[in-house]
């Protein structure tokens, strides 16, 4: 079991600006011991036979086929807008040009 001193776990709190009472140390101290705990049983288990992989189970690329169809023309694609000005939505100014 790894234990980690609360001098380690104030250094890191002070290392990621987390301001940490006395309590707090003390009690991070044990959890962190646990998770460091777990990942190296993890290590432990993993064998240099089994290639690494990104997704337990396999995955295959379920988008459609970028196909040309077609679409609005410029007139149904403006028909709907409230205000048009050369050929294009006219919208409010949101910012000034100097």
């Amino acid at each position: 079991m790894s234990s980690l001193s609360r001098d380690q776990v104030a250094h890191l709190a002070n290392l990621a600006r987390i301001e940490m009472t006395d309590a707090e140390l003390d009690t991070m101290a044990g959890e962190l011991a646990v998770i460091l705990d777990s990942v190296a049983q993890v290590g432990e288990v993993a064998a240099d036979d089994i290639p690494p992989m990104s997704h337990p189970m396999p995955l295959t690329n379920v988008t459609r086929p970028d196909e040309v169809r077609p679409g609005l023309t410029r007139e149904q694609a403006l028909s709907g807008a409230p205000a048009q000005e050369l050929d294009r939505f006219q919208v409010p100014r949101i910012l000034s040009e100097d």
